[in-house]
């Protein structure tokens, strides 16, 4: 992928702050193991507001039924991105992108976008949905509307799932900027409401198809910004199929020694977060995207 495009201001680096220690970035908190089994349907429900489930799931579901697009600031130390940082410098370039082309694709259909800020961090850091944890991955808080990220969380995904390369990872910040769109367009409050009246089967179905607008959503943005500033070369959509099937909820079942329960998924299958990848990436349109039809 192309990365010599505007840096985003929407940054907030964290890394030389206090929070938390240096530590492995994980993927674990992908499953929703860890809360399987208490049954309380809300915590799985307000869990699955994050992409990594470890958020405080009380707090998130308060932020979503009193409404899904309120912002409140978390207080820790920021600093600039060094220079030298190409990681760093290349995940601001993805964002600056999808601020691009969302303020287009909103003012398209009459709305304004908000950006969402990414915030790189390491070990652990504050929010207002809870503390965030490298072990959860990357994750979007409707609360502040921000992304959050431990870069180490790349390394994983390139040793431990071998989704290496660096459409990958931008496919990784274009899902959670697609929870964002979410967030703007009022989805994410309409289906927590639904949600708490479902039983889990149900809750978990409805987390399955939010989270699958997500990948869309990251399609619709590699569409326009490649149009736009051909941005993409070649390998670059096999390396975000890769990576959309590394997380599907049947592979990581897989890889943790169970087996695969279809109603338990709360992600999609890897096949399907492929197939929505693509059916964004290949129309371009919000539209397309309605995976609750």
């Amino acid at each position: 992928m192309r990365d010599d495009g505007r840096e985003s201001s929407n940054v907030e680096d964290r890394r030389g702050g206090s929070g938390g220690s240096s530590g492995g970035g994980g993927i674990g908190g992908l499953l929703l193991g860890s809360l399987r089994g208490k049954g309380i349907v809300a915590i799985i429900v307000a869990a699955a507001a994050a992409y990594f489930f470890d958020i405080d799931p009380a707090l998130i579901m308060r932020l979503l039924n009193s409404g899904e697009s309120t912002v409140t600031e978390s207080s820790a130390p920021t600093q600039q991105i060094p220079a030298n940082d190409k990681l760093a410098k290349f995940v601001s370039v993805v964002l600056a992108d999808t601020e691009d082309v969302w303020r287009e694709r909103f003012a398209a259909v009459g709305k304004e976008y908000r950006d969402p800020k990414l915030v790189l961090f390491r070990g652990s850091t504050p929010t207002p949905c809870g503390k965030g944890k490298s072990a959860m991955g990357p994750f979007y808080c409707p609360a502040d509307q921000k992304v959050y990220i431990d870069l180490s969380f790349y390394q994983e995904l390139k040793s431990s799932y071998r989704a290496p390369g660096d459409f990958a990872q931008a496919y990784v910040i274009g899902h959670e900027v697609g929870h964002h769109v979410q967030n703007l367009l009022g989805t994410m409050r309409k289906v927590r409401q639904q949600q708490e009246g479902a039983g889990e089967s149900a809750a978990n179905a409805l987390s399955v198809k939010m989270e699958l607008q997500a990948d869309c959503y990251a399609g619709v943005w590699a569409h326009h910004a490649h149009k736009a500033r051909q941005i993409l070369e070649e390998g670059d959509i096999e390396e975000a199929m890769t990576a959309a099937s590394a997380i599907g909820d049947d592979t990581l079942q897989k890889r943790s020694g169970q087996n695969i329960q279809p109603e338990s998924f709360t992600h999609g299958s890897s096949a399907e977060r492929v197939r929505w990848f693509k059916t964004g990436m290949q129309s371009g349109e919000l539209k397309a995207c309605d995976t609750f039809l």
